[in-house]
C-alpha cells in the first residue's frame, strides 16, 4: 500500500503537533496569568485586611501583589517567546518545507516537458501567480 501525502495542510500529522504545541502552552499561560490577577481581585474583595497589612514603609502586601502582576505578564511574555522560538517554530519551518518540496514535486510532475510549448502561447504562471521567465 502506497503512502499517499496528505491533500491539505491541516491533515499533516505535523500540523496536528505543532496546534498541539500551541494550544499546550496557551493553557497554562493563560491559567497561569488570568489565575493571578483573579487571586488578586478576590483577595481585593473578600480579604482587605490582609492587603493593608504593611511589609515595611508605605508598602503593604496588595500593592506588592498589584505590581507582581507586571511581573507575572513580563514572565508569561517571555516564556511564550521562548516557546515560539525553540518548539513551535522550528516545527513550523519543517512542516512548511516538505509542503513547499511536496508541491514542488507535484508542479514538476504536471508541468510538460522543456521546450514543448508552442510559439504564440502565454508563459506558464508560477506557484506564487509571478510570471516564470
Amino acid at each position: 500500500m502506497e503512502h499517499t501525502p496528505p491533500s491539505g495542510i491541516s491533515d499533516h500529522p505535523e500540523f496536528h503537533s505543532l496546534r498541539r504545541a500551541q494550544r499546550r502552552f496557551g493553557t497554562r499561560a493563560t491559567i497561569l496569568s488570568v489565575g493571578g490577577f483573579l487571586l488578586y481581585v478576590l483577595l481585593s474583595s473578600f480579604v482587605p485586611a490582609v492587603m493593608n497589612q504593611p511589609l515595611f514603609g508605605h508598602l503593604t502586601i496588595g500593592l506588592a501583589l498589584g505590581l507582581g502582576q507586571f511581573a507575572i505578564m513580563g514572565v508569561t511574555a517571555w516564556c511564550y517567546v521562548r516557546h515560539m522560538r525553540t518548539r513551535v517554530d522550528p516545527l513550523a519551518r519543517g512542516l512548511r518545507s516538505r509542503l513547499h518540496e511536496n508541491e514542488n514535486r507535484r508542479a514538476r510532475a504536471a508541468a510538460p516537458p522543456q521546450g514543448a510549448g508552442q510559439p504564440g502561447q502565454p508563459l506558464r504562471q508560477g506557484t506564487r501567480g509571478f510570471r516564470t521567465w
